[in-house]
């Protein structure tokens, strides 16, 4: 299958992209550096639709269709895989509510996280937990109208910066015997502590630990009904696949166009080294990947504005394309030589970053598994 945009939708990517350009390409170095992210630039960016694009536009968003959704996070890993993971980030939090949340949750929650008046995280990954999201060890017991959050969350994406943790929990009352549920946390409610992580990906993004020591966190806080937040989790692991997927694509055309650039212009004997055949074949093997991982991204897009769940091909979609993009990072390094190497130059960036996505959303390994069990209707995760 093969999807092309049409012409309101180059429009907008040709504008994005000579705005990250302009605006936000100059502030990645001084950002990686410091391991910081310039949340002001979402003021700007939401006027594109970054902010809330896929949900309905009575909750305040621009009921975007997949294709587009993705187009704009190929563009955003482009520039930075930093800004594409702290959309993402915040938009799995507006989802969920525009989703699941009451009205008072939508009043106070999601239209400041619209209007980039909020920061949020979601508290899923612990440290025993990772790619089995019922095994989650968090409890939420309630009492006398408040549920008493106990647990330790790990890998938190933004959740440094966060002023808000969106949790899952097993939850325990008079209707719930250990079902999970989901919960917003404000960071500000005694017992919660969120710790720094210094990781090698993703730098600028605010990873963190965060510990939940007997948080009272009110009744009206649980997002949607008790028992839902397994289903409510899985239920959006499909689309934040393509996410990334889109992403990876963006980060592999970025290293492959400096590669391009590179071959052209730098000289060894006398002549451009992309002359060179073996420097010709990585330029081939670079381009035929991101194409590819840009057709596979494109077509589980498409499915799933269709309405289709499209499981195999948002996995198939995530599992090559992350590897693609690591791949052509490696190649571009290759290409690069001891320029590579340099932080004051993207492929160094580019190669960390594109190693985290085979990780986040379901493992390289997960989705391997998924897509086995779409094909062969046999499960082979126990």
């Amino acid at each position: 299958m093969s999807v092309v945009l049409d012409s309101e939708q180059q429009m907008l990517k040709d504008q994005i992209d000579k705005w990250l350009a302009a605006n936000v390409t100059p502030k990645i170095p001084e950002h990686e550096y410091a391991a910081t992210f310039p949340f002001e630039i979402l003021d700007d960016l939401k006027e594109f639709g970054y902010l809330g694009g896929k949900i309905p536009e009575a909750d305040g968003g621009f009921d975007l269709p997949y294709v587009t959704w993705a187009m704009m996070m190929e563009s955003a890993g482009y520039c930075w895989g930093s800004l594409r993971t702290i959309v993402n980030i915040t938009n799995g939090t507006i989802q969920k509510l525009s989703n699941y949340g009451s009205d008072m949750q939508k009043e106070k929650y999601l239209q400041p996280l619209l209007a980039n008046k909020l920061k949020t995280c979601t508290g899923l990954t612990e440290p025993n937990v990772g790619s089995n999201v019922r095994g989650v060890e968090t409890r939420a017991v309630l009492k006398d109208g408040y549920y008493h959050i106990s647990g330790r969350k790990l890998w938190i994406t933004n959740g440094v910066n966060a002023d808000i943790c969106l949790v899952l929990a097993k939850t325990y009352s008079d209707k719930s015997n250990g079902e999970l549920s989901t919960f917003i946390v404000e960071k500000d409610m005694p017992g919660y502590a969120a710790r720094k992580v210094e990781k090698m990906v993703l730098r600028p993004t605010g990873t963190a630990e965060i510990e939940f020591d007997d948080v009272k966190v009110p009744e009206e806080n649980r997002v949607g009904p008790e028992g839902i937040g397994l289903s409510g989790t899985l239920a959006g692991l499909n689309t934040a696949r393509v996410n990334i997927a889109m992403g990876a694509v963006g980060q592999a055309q970025a290293a492959l166009d400096l590669s391009v650039d590179y071959a052209r212009t730098r000289k060894q004997f006398g002549k451009p080294i992309g002359s060179f055949q073996l420097v010709q074949k990585h330029i081939v093997d670079m381009t035929v990947r991101v194409k590819a991982a840009r057709a596979l991204g494109y077509t589980a897009a498409s499915r799933l504005d269709a309405g289709e769940e499209a499981r195999e091909d948002c996995s198939i979609a995530k599992l090559y394309a992350a590897q693609a993009a690591f791949e052509v990072a490696d190649m571009a390094l290759q290409v690069h030589g001891g320029l590579g190497y340099s932080r004051d130059y993207p492929i160094e960036r580019i190669f960390r970053d594109t190693r985290g996505g085979m990780i986040p959303e379901g493992t390289s390994e997960i989705q391997t598994l998924i897509a086995g069990r779409e094909i062969l209707g046999l499960s082979a995760i126990v």
